[in-house]
């Protein structure tokens, strides 16, 4: 089969990530893949990187001129690529290839859904979910449901596709988690929560942050151990180390910064949490974490609810409803192994290998 992937983000943010590993597991498999990304940025990086050669379309622009010639330059692509599907995984430019669509008639258009934002229902939006796409694929449920009942998208023309892990490359190492935590000066007797995602406000580090300060100084809880597996992004590394020293949290915090072994970072965790406010349309840190097994606690926001148990959730924003469910994980080994044993269980569900013949069995059925 030939796919063109377009991946017109500028970050390597969940979105890039679920383009760009699906492009790499349909080449990987035999499918002649093609990936259109936006030049300079991370995400064309992080195709270069994966072995690919993105190719550069004028998809962004609001200038009619440059997208009349991107347009054009589109047709000359697809007359001689021939592709038999085509998936825009952002909204800028998914209208020349509706257009296209039309025209040519020649491939199917798929359109994934990855971004937090819901849809507006309005009519362009709707002649090109409902007219021109011939499938819309939502991340979550939330999104697959405002497809269907707000821009009334037929529903046999949706299908929800979570994503997957490389179940591979995550995996839980005893020998990482020791090193990485002598690396970080934690022993045995420490019990590391870790949140593992770029420093955002909408990922909660702050929230969690708080919530460790009131167990270790309110709760007397002196083996806990706060490990924070990100880097700089919309929220600075200094102003996370500001709420830290606030919180008089200097000597059982570790920030980790960017690392070459994430599985073994990820294998150092005694806790995982997803603090997200909203967002969380594509869960690719906790699938990582899950599929290290290590057990997850998590806010109940975007596709978290489709896979996570009640019981492992708690209130976005309420740094008290985050102490308790951290406090019950550390204090209650019953309950931590049977989340633990749930989570392993949709996991399993849930890897690259599930992701690519979901994706796949869509693709064949267009």
């Amino acid at each position: 089969m030939k796919t063109i992937q377009i991946i017109n983000v500028r970050w390597f943010n969940a979105t890039a990530w679920y383009g760009l590993y699906l492009a790499r597991m349909l080449r990987d498999a035999g499918h002649e893949t093609l990936v259109i990304t936006e030049p300079d940025t991370a995400a064309d990086a992080k195709a270069r990187e994966w072995g690919f050669s993105p190719l550069h379309f004028d998809l962004n622009s609001s200038n009619p001129v440059r997208l009349l010639r991107a347009y054009s330059e589109l047709r000359k692509l697809v007359t001689e690529f021939s592709p038999d599907i085509v998936n825009c995984h952002r909204g800028e430019g998914f209208i020349l290839w509706g257009l296209l669509r039309k025209a040519l008639g020649t491939f199917k258009l798929v359109r994934t859904r990855g971004d937090q934002r819901l849809p507006k229902n309005n009519l362009p939006n709707r002649w090109l979910h409902t007219n021109v796409a011939d499938a819309v694929v939502a991340t979550n449920s939330v999104m697959a449901k405002h497809f269907i009942s707000t821009l009334h998208v037929p529903e046999e023309k949706v299908s929800t596709i979570l994503g997957g892990v490389d179940t591979d490359k995550f995996v839980y190492s005893s020998e990482g988690r020791t090193d990485f935590r002598k690396k970080l000066g934690f022993d045995d007797s420490d019990f590391v929560v870790a949140m593992l995602g770029r420093f955002d406000e909408v990922k909660g580090q702050k929230e969690l942050i708080e919530a460790v300060a009131k167990l270790y100084h309110e709760k007397g809880m002196k083996n806990l151990r706060l490990m924070l597996l990100g880097f700089d992004s919309a929220t600075s590394q200094e102003e996370v180390e500001s709420w830290i020293a606030v919180n008089n949290l200097q000597e059982i915090n570790r920030i980790t910064g960017k690392v070459d072994d994430v599985a073994a970072a990820i294998s150092a965790m005694d806790l995982g949490v997803i603090a997200s406010k909203w967002s969380e349309t594509i869960a690719r840190a906790a699938f990582e974490i899950m599929a290290c097994e290590r057990p997850l606690i998590s806010t109940g926001v975007g596709v978290m609810p489709d896979f996570m148990d009640d019981e492992a959730m708690f209130e976005a924003g309420n740094v008290d409803a985050l102490a308790a469910a951290i406090e019950r994980a550390a204090t209650d080994e019953v309950y931590r192994k049977r989340i633990l044993r749930s989570q392993q269980k949709e996991i399993a569900t849930l890897s690259g290998t599930n992701f690519l013949e979901k994706t796949l069995d869509l693709y064949r059925a267009l």
